[in-house]
């Protein structure tokens, strides 16, 4: 089914009056929860990495 431009911009006003936005709270909460699993997950996997590092020059040092 083909729609006019006109009836098609319509439709999407129609559809954007629909859309629930969240609360600033809601967005202050979730943005928090972000931060912290982002800085939690970047402290694992430096914690990791300092690991996987030591282990491969150990496994390096007593190759040679």
């Amino acid at each position: 089914m083909k729609v006019s431009p006109i009836q098609f911009f319509r439709q999407v006003r129609q559809e954007a009056k629909k859309i629930t936005w969240p609360t600033r709270k809601e967005v202050t909460q979730v943005t928090t929860i972000v931060l912290i699993i982002v800085t939690l997950a970047a402290a694992f996997f430096f914690a990791v990495d300092v690991v996987l590092a030591w282990a491969v020059k150990l496994i390096l040092r007593l190759g040679v």
